[in-house]
């Protein structure tokens, strides 16, 4: 089986070990962001469903750019506010870990079913925030599930009111 879609199925199958292993392997951003891009189209082709055209352009934007800040946010807080004693990580590894923690966006295809669309988008965003958690535990060295659950609870917060304000602005 193909690397990338070898790694796209541990990803979604939450494998701790795909996390490390993607921490490590510098030549993985490419695949990171081909997650990225694929999971964001899956949920914009789910929105077609429900009459939401710019949803696929716009929203694969926005994953780009939520990507790159989440994963900052994420590595600032993690190695800077609440590193763990084993903490040594760089923002690429954060990125890489992240992208692929996007993976289980991709069930959200199943949305382009009408009926499906609000439990594949629900399913597929509860299931990709557990992959950030693993992914944050694992790139961040932490002994513990609870600091990754704080590190993203933090993150994802200060990336919604970004978010926000960024809505507000244009």
């Amino acid at each position: 089986m193909n690397i990338f879609l070898s790694r796209i199925l541990r990803a979604i199958k939450l494998e701790a070990q795909l996390f490390e292993e993607v921490e490590a392997d510098q030549t993985a951003l490419p695949q990171a962001l081909g997650i990225v891009i694929l999971s964001s189209l899956a949920v914009g082709l789910a929105a077609l469903s429900k009459g939401l055209v710019a949803s696929v352009f716009s929203g694969t934007l926005g994953a780009l750019l939520g990507w790159f800040v989440w994963s900052y946010l994420i590595f600032f807080i993690g190695t800077r506010w609440l590193p763990g004693p084993e903490t040594k990580a760089d923002y690429g590894q954060v990125l890489r870990t992240i992208g692929f923690a996007a993976a289980p966006g991709l069930i959200a295809i199943i949305g382009i079913l009408p009926f499906l669309y609000t439990l594949a988008i629900l399913v597929s965003t509860i299931w990709m925030l557990v992959a950030t958690i693993i992914a944050v535990r694992q790139v961040l060295d932490y002994q513990s599930i609870g600091r990754a659950v704080i590190v993203s609870l933090i993150g994802w917060i200060i990336f919604m009111l970004i978010s926000w304000l960024f809505r507000l602005i244009f």
